[in-house]
């Protein structure tokens, strides 16, 4: 258990890579909106499990918040799946380095 959880700890630079990839990949076009306008505007937030959470709701931040969890959930997978352990124990370490 502690080598799984001293394994997961060194994967924290190669967690936060991907998080910024993912985020990168899952924007939306130019002339969309994107997350940093989202977040900034109030429409979303970052939650503890590492998700989108919409404030305020419309078509377009929907739609945003979807890909961009998508996007996240397949990273977390993947994360989860390379160290060893449980996609929520990802999650949550995404959550709190998110929500700082």
């Amino acid at each position: 258990m502690m080598k799984q959880m001293t394994k997961f700890k060194q994967s924290s630079l190669a967690f936060l890579a991907l998080i910024a990839v993912s985020l990168a990949v899952v924007s939306l076009p130019a002339a969309a909106l994107n997350l940093d306008q989202a977040r900034s505007q109030g429409l979303v937030k970052e939650t503890s499990g590492g998700y989108l959470k919409i404030v305020k709701p419309s078509a377009e931040v929907n739609a945003l918040a979807k890909k961009v969890n998508a996007g996240r959930k397949a990273e977390y997978q993947k994360i989860a799946k390379k160290n060893g352990t449980s996609i929520k124990a990802v999650e949550q370490l995404a959550g709190k380095r998110l929500t700082k």
